[in-house]
């Protein structure tokens, strides 16, 4: 029984051990190439004070517009 048991063992070490995965990475030799649609819209909303919008509404030249 021991002579089957170290039989087993002696041909199962090393076939056991010669079906280890093996994992690779590698960087693609052709560069990525990401194409995006991004349609950004935005909105800014300034709330000033009473006292500004009033200036602003009497001296339009404030800001160079003619």
């Amino acid at each position: 029984m021991r002579i089957v048991i170290a039989m087993l063992l002696l041909t199962g070490i090393p076939a056991l051990t010669g079906c280890t995965p093996r994992i690779e990475v590698a960087a693609p030799k052709d560069p990525i190439t990401i194409n995006m649609n991004v349609k950004i819209e935005h909105e800014i909303h300034i709330k000033v004070d009473k006292d500004v919008e009033t200036l602003i509404k009497n001296r339009s030249d404030l800001f160079g517009q003619e």
